[in-house]
């Protein structure tokens, strides 16, 4: 460690710190991506072991035995093991953005790789992608602490980590740096945007190497975009909104739901719900990127295999009816398996859903000839930007997402339309994503708006002023007397023996008596204070603490615990100091 003080020390007189953090962002992206491939490889060991002598003709009932196994493990390793909650990855990563700390616990490297390898492994119905997000922005966290860079810098290789692990895990370069600008919310400035390029391309870089140049997804687009099409497009926009409100609902429902359970109740429901799912509708195992080939690469006879469902695999109905349960169903059994105790995130259901959704628009629309030919392959990529740009709120993560998935380049004009469409629609009902809506709730959502920003960033534990003379009600006006010369403020709390708060003395209230000594023990404080305009509570979002002010027009306000007993006062005054201070480093 001598060697390694060493050179933090030669590192502190010789570079300079913006160009150092550019040598950091280049060492997450290589970790992010070993990452991202080592979880992408333990997924897919597991699955090919479990699932490869399979019984394609009919049923199989280890289905309803795996998913419950793999949420068994994943629970028993993160509570036993662990110790620690590890879910909702992208939820964690802005509530450590918003608390401007950027801190994500070492843990993070590596639990949740081994926690949604087990998951998903063993079928877990959902996504990889959130869990390796967090490990990536876990170690961009935990190598600019180890390399002592300021607050300012450890948020912005929070950011170059998760840019990096959906670089690395979907050889995406700009879909990663496109990720941590709509979903994350990191301004993109001049000290900001070579980061988070280097640590992106890098992790692609890396996935190249270790896997090949070949798309994610294997697409070939036969039939050129026409523009007579653009009103199907549209309409399929829509519904990619439709159904992403439905998810993000649906499964904000069940999370409060089993969310008043206890964790062996959650295990036994979600256990049960999860196995009886995959085993009516077996492509729900896993992640379904089976599923999601297959419709992109135009085959659409092998949906139902190892289901009770084959024999109707050669009617238009049964196939139809298949994927329609599984759209309705997705969000139960991704909710199940988080819930349950398992560890994923909703990337990969949304490309799964959307998919699905595209696909089974076209192939209706050309089976009842509306509109004969539809590219029933084109209109499932395209499902797969629209539903991903409703779910997380991000129509640009969806169209270059998408477009560097699967090559389809040539249809960024449909993609874009379907993501803008998709996105503009669950707006108008739901104003947060999935990742965003819990913080929402609290306010502790860090936004583009840089005024809101800024209140996000504030906290009032921070600006709160504890040096005001606190009186009691059974005080009299000489002992206030004696008070206001002891103090500097022109305000005076009025507080009980329990510590509540019971009212405010104003010294401009009182001024016309305090130089009668005569009236000294004739007045008590119970007499002549005053209840505050409003009580400010501890916890309060800054933003809501802005508009008491305003509400009031108070210069000063108390603030007081859950209980209403006194903590201090808060001032315009020193919000708007602290709001320059802050609003300096956000812009810079």
């Amino acid at each position: 460690m001598t060697y390694f003080y060493r050179f933090l020390r030669w590192r502190e007189e010789h570079v300079q710190e913006k160009t150092f953090v550019l040598f950091v962002s280049f060492l997450v992206g290589i970790c992010s991506a070993a990452a991202a491939l080592a979880l992408k490889q333990m997924i897919h060991l597991v699955q090919s072991l479990l699932t490869e002598n399979m019984d394609v003709v009919g049923a199989n009932y280890l289905y309803l035995l795996y998913p419950v196994m793999g949420i068994l493990l994943a629970g028993i390793f993160v509570r036993y093991i662990v110790r620690d909650d590890i879910s909702h990855g992208v939820t964690k990563i802005l509530y450590a953005i918003s608390q401007r700390k950027s801190r994500i616990k070492p843990h993070n490297m590596w639990s949740s790789l081994v926690a949604s390898s087990l998951t998903i492994g063993l079928g877990g119905s959902v996504g990889a992608e959130a869990p390796i997000v967090l490990t990536g922005a876990a170690m961009g966290s935990n190598l600019g602490r180890l390399f002592r860079l300021d607050q300012k810098n450890l948020m912005l290789l929070v950011g170059c980590g998760a840019a990096g692990a959906v670089a690395g895990i979907f050889k995406a370069p700009i879909a990663g740096l496109v990720f941590v600008i709509e979903v994350l919310m990191l301004d993109l400035t001049m000290t900001s945007v070579m980061p988070l390029l280097i640590t992106s391309v890098t992790a692609a870089t890396v996935s190249y190497i270790v896997t090949g140049p070949a798309a994610m997804f294997s697409f070939s687009q036969t039939e050129t975009f026409e523009m007579v099409r653009i009103p199907y497009v549209l309409v399929l926009g829509i519904a990619c909104g439709l159904l992403s409100l439905y998810v993000t609902r649906m499964m904000s429902s069940v999370e409060a739901f089993l969310g008043r359970l206890g964790h062996w109740q959650k295990f036994l429901l979600c256990g049960a719900a999860l196995s009886i799912l995959i085993f009516l509708l077996p492509p729900l195992y896993g992640e379904g990127y089976d599923t999601i080939s297959s419709l992109l690469g135009g085959r659409f006879d092998n949906i139902t295999d190892r289901s009770l469902f084959y024999p109707l695999r050669h009617t238009y109905f049964g196939p139809v009816l298949f994927l329609l349960l599984i759209v309705l169903t997705k969000v139960f059994a991704s909710t199940a398996t988080n819930g349950g105790g398992g560890c994923g995130g909703v990337f990969a259901p949304s490309l799964y859903l959307g998919c699905i959704l595209g696909f089974m628009f076209a192939h209706t629309l050309n089976y009842f000839g509306f509109f004969p030919n539809l590219p029933e392959k084109n209109f499932a990529l395209m499902g797969m930007g629209g539903v991903m740009a409703g779910i997380m709120h991000a129509p640009l993560t969806g169209v270059f997402l998408i477009a560097e998935l699967t090559g389809g380049y040539n249809l960024f004009l449909p993609l874009m339309l379907v993501s803008i469409s998709s996105y503009l629609t669950i707006r108008i009902f739901e104003p947060h994503s999935i990742y965003t809506m819990r913080l929402a709730r609290k306010g502790e959502l860090l936004t583009h708006h840089k005024d809101k920003a800024v209140l996000t960033l504030l906290h009032t534990r921070g600006i709160i002023e504890k040096d005001f003379e606190a009186l009691a009600p059974g005080m009299n006006l000489g002992d206030v007397v004696q008070a206001i010369g002891r103090s500097h403020r022109n305000t005076f709390p009025v507080v009980d023996s329990s510590g509540l708060l019971t009212g405010l003395v104003q010294l401009d209230d009182i001024r016309n008596i305090i130089f009668r000594p005569e009236l000294y023990r004739r007045f008590q404080v119970s007499k002549f204070m005053v209840s505050p305009p409003a009580r400010l509570v501890i916890n309060m979002p800054m933003e809501k603490v802005m508009q008491v002010f305003d509400d009031t027009k108070a210069w000063t306000l108390p603030v007081v615990d859950e209980r209403g007993r006194y903590v201090g006062f808060m001032s315009k005054s020193k919000i708007f100091n602290s709001y320059r201070e802050i609003l300096t480093d956000v812009i810079n």
